[in-house]
């Protein structure tokens, strides 16, 4: 398993941010979103949060999300990775292909 931690990454959002703050936050900031339900797994780790857990892509090699640490709260942070940007646009939906308004 994968560490968030041993990853290079840069915090877009502060510790204690709410879902509600970064999925409004990735909406309106980045113009490729993606949706994808609690236990998805990225850079080896399982996301969880309250659903619909929301994705920003920039460059076609950086994915934004939130990631929580358990005990300490949520974060919106931005991780490189051209590989995960690849399986996530395969595996991951729209907000139309997921039923979120």
């Amino acid at each position: 398993m994968g560490c968030i931690e041993n990853l290079k990454y840069e915090k877009i959002l502060p510790l204690g941010a709410s879902f509600k703050e970064c999925r409004e936050y990735v909406e309106k900031n980045y113009a490729e979103v993606w949706y994808v339900e609690p236990g998805y797994k990225l850079f080896d780790e399982y996301i969880i949060g309250l659903p619909p857990i929301v994705l920003g892509i920039e460059e076609g090699t950086k994915i934004t999300f939130p990631y929580t640490k358990p005990c300490h709260g949520t974060y919106l942070l931005r991780i490189e990775g051209k590989e995960e940007v690849e399986r996530v646009r395969k595996t991951a939906k729209t907000k139309k292909q997921a039923g979120y308004r």
